[in-house]
């Protein structure tokens, strides 16, 4: 057939032996998963997460203080009037005497002993009695339940005040659980939802069924190598959710290209083994082209200088790998066996005849329309981009803290109870000091000197804890801090504490170190890592991405064009992300409420997953039309051509991510919402504006300079005149054209 390219040689080689393709998936995605199960997986410890000055601090304390515990607090609080008499006193010692019978609590102090003034509120109504959960504090949340049955237990007995319990295990304890629950309801509903787009989109339930079996085994052997990697890098709890989310994205996409093909090939009258191997060179070319891009924009997370990062883009980078490995593999060996079967269990009324290739007559008179007037079309398309994008310029990136946890919680709702009688006390910033000795009077001295000092900034209160380390080497100052931990008052506090409190008291003290960390501190610390890495990751993406297409294109115009559009999307998602989270608009149809910007993990992490899917459809378009190109078509016809015959394959897998991605922004942790709302909006803007309008129009108006390759690059390999004319055979008759089609 004149075509050898290696997704070609992999389909003939997968039809020959579809026995030892499928078995040898099959047993690959078994022992990937048993092996990554049986090993565990090792994830990130919490001083290692953070970035700057606060990790190092962070990592400091995980040494000088190998047995931290996690922190609880429980709050005494009466609605109106002071704390007094015999009703509070009894409160008191009942919570004392129930939670000292625990084996797991330690370090108890009572607001009634001595020397412990700082846990009575200004006003009196409030009292704060606070313990420590013995173990890694990592693990808190599975040792806390005790404690909290305890409180509950006492607020039974003593409802004339009010007892609530909040700190580092609670909090995590009633998280993961949210979390948890909201990740299986959205792993539960993705999976019908996707199968029902895909029964709608071939209407047969055979061909839904292939292309979601392989997302699923991609990312069952994904998570298993995962696991096994994490025991040399360590990975964030949450990449299991982000192996889904991409893994079930790319595994449907790469099928649904390589299925739709074998399925128009068939439809044009082709043998079965010839419709599969034109599918194989073509398709699977375009797959492998779009798996690599895909592979380098994820790779951009290594790149963050964040160690969670860094695990997202090994998790992604392998389930991408896995999905193109199965569908130049185990796919065509499936698609071999079972021929037209796969067309099994059709689904009636679900199957409209179409034109081979499968033009919609929707498609076709969009196409037709972009293609007579390429120049109003490209205007009006370019406007509603830029008009999207431009809040995107006012965007504004902040740490969602306890802001983003869903209020509904109790655990929540005492945290807001202790914000209001103590504020900056449930999460105070600490100041590390570190010494030959930190125990001696100079040092002494100066951390009492930095007490003196927050506390005349009227930024930072009382309660003021200070615990040495048992080596003496390192001390420990926990200093709440005005505002909510992570707005823009903690933040002028944090600044106010770093660079005048510290350097005028402790700071002076001679051969001591001192670092700041806490939520405040860590968010800072973040956000401007993020800031500082965003260049490099942006630099890395765009330009092996434009060498990826230069080569695989021999054009230098397409991947500068394709580099445009892209970022044409990912500004028009940061525009709606801000219209709706930092401007606060849909708050009441999405159930939330702004924090007053976007989370400031995502806009980096939003353009490296958007700029690898949407190159999915980008490399799958431009690959029809380069065949179509390639076999004497005009560039105007080779546009239509391409656009019309994977409009299909486009819509239904943009329906299907949207659909996914649209469900994370019903969970209750506004991080997920926002995740969710920004990945739907850029799928659906560049499925529909980008590649149905701009992309034909920027074609169409360039002509044939879309195909410039300067001299001095001529040496790039190009696709044979013998390959295109196979990849693109001549139209049948008139009488043959209306046929059943697939997507």
């Amino acid at each position: 057939m004149g075509q050898n390219n290696f997704a070609a040689r992999a389909g003939r080689w997968s039809a020959a032996h579809r026995k030892a393709a499928v078995l040898g998936w099959l047993a690959f995605v078994v022992v990937a998963y048993a092996a990554g199960g049986a090993a565990g997986t090792v994830t990130l410890k919490t001083q290692d997460r953070g970035n700057g000055q606060s990790r190092a601090a962070d990592q400091l304390l995980a040494r000088q203080f190998p047995r931290t515990r996690a922190g609880e607090m429980v709050l005494i609080q009466r609605p109106r009037g002071r704390l007094a008499g015999i009703g509070y006193r009894a409160a008191v010692a009942d919570l004392v005497a129930r939670l000292s019978r625990i084996p797991a609590v330690t370090a108890l102090k009572s607001p009634l002993q001595p020397g412990n003034a700082g846990q009575m509120s200004a006003d009196g109504s409030s009292a704060l009695l606070t313990f420590q959960i013995a173990g890694d504090p990592d693990t808190a949340k599975d040792r806390v339940g005790p404690a909290l049955a305890a409180t509950a237990a006492v607020q039974q007995a003593h409802p004339s005040v009010f007892i609530g319990e909040f700190g580092d295990g609670s909090a995590n304890k009633a998280i993961s659980a949210r979390i948890a629950e909201d990740f299986h309801r959205a792993e539960l509903t993705s999976l019908p939802v996707t199968l029902l787009i895909l029964v709608v989109a071939f209407g047969a339930l055979v061909a839904a069924g292939i292309p979601l079996l392989l997302g699923m085994t991609a990312v069952a052997a994904a998570l298993g190598l995962t696991a096994l990697v994490s025991h040399v890098l360590r990975v964030d709890e949450s990449i299991s959710s982000v192996i889904l989310l991409i893994g079930l994205a790319v595994g449907v996409d790469y099928s649904l290209f390589y299925l739709r093909r074998e399925r128009e090939e068939r439809a044009r009258g082709r043998t079965a083994a010839d419709a599969l191997q034109t599918a194989a060179a073509t398709s699977g070319r375009a797959v492998l082209v779009s798996g690599l891009t895909v592979m380098t924009a994820m790779a951009g997370m290594f790149l963050m200088g964040s160690r969670t990062f860094a695990s997202f883009g090994v998790g992604t980078v392998l389930v991408v790998a896995i999905a193109i490995v199965g569908s130049l593999s185990v796919l065509p060996a499936v698609l071999s066996k079972l021929g037209d079967r796969v067309d099994r269990g059709r689904i009636p009324f679900l199957h409209p005849r179409r034109r081979v290739g499968g033009e919609s007559r929707f498609w076709s008179a969009l196409v037709g329309g972009v293609l007579r007037r390429p120049v109003l079309c490209g205007a009006a398309a370019v406007s509603l981009l830029v008009a999207l994008a431009i809040p995107a310029f006012s965007l504004h990136t902040v740490d969602s803290g306890v802001q983003g946890l869903p209020r509904d919680l109790q655990v929540m709702k005492v945290y807001a109870r202790v914000e209001k009688a103590f504020p900056g006390g449930s999460l105070p910033a600490v100041v590390v000091v570190s010494a030959r000795d930190v125990t001696r009077p100079q040092v002494n001295a100066g951390i009492a000197a930095l007490k003196r000092a927050a506390l005349a900034t009227g930024r930072m209160g009382e309660p003021i804890n200070v615990e040495a380390s048992a080596s003496k080497r390192a001390a420990r100052v926990e200093i709440p801090l005005a505002g909510k931990g992570t707005d823009a008052t903690s933040n002028r506090a944090l600044e106010q504490l770093r660079h005048e409190v510290i350097p005028a008291s402790i700071g002076r003290v001679p051969g001591v170190t001192v670092r700041t960390t806490g939520m405040t501190a860590e968010s800072k610390d973040f956000n401007d890592s993020m800031k500082a890495h965003a260049p490099i990751v942006f630099a890395f993406v765009l330009g092996l991405a434009f060498v990826l297409l230069l080569v695989t294109f021999r054009s230098i115009v397409i991947p500068i064009k394709a580099i445009i559009l892209n970022l044409l999307s990912v500004g028009a998602a940061y525009g709606v992300l801000v219209l709706v989270f930092q401007q606060g608009h849909l708050e009441s149809l999405l159930g939330f409420t702004s924090i007053g910007g976007v989370t400031d993990w995502l806009p980096l992490f939003l353009f490296v997953i958007l700029f690898g899917l949407s190159m999915d459809y980008h490399v799958l378009i431009l690959s029809r039309m380069r065949e179509a190109h390639d076999s004497g078509m005009s560039t105007q016809d080779a546009v239509a051509t391409g656009i019309k015959a994977t409009a299909g394959v486009v819509t239904s897998a943009a329906i299907v991510m949207v659909a996914v991605f649209a469900i994370f922004s019903t969970l209750g942790m506004i991080d997920f919402k926002m995740m969710g709302v920004g990945l739907a909006a850029a799928v659906l803007i560049d499925a529909t504006v980008v590649r149905a309008v701009l992309l034909p129009a920027a074609m169409t108006l360039l002509g044939d300079w879309n195909w410039y390759l300067p001299r001095w690059l001529q040496w790039l390999p190009r696709m044979s005149r013998e390959a295109a004319a196979v990849a693109e055979p001549a139209p049948l008759p008139e009488a043959e054209r209306r046929v059943p089609s697939t997507v």
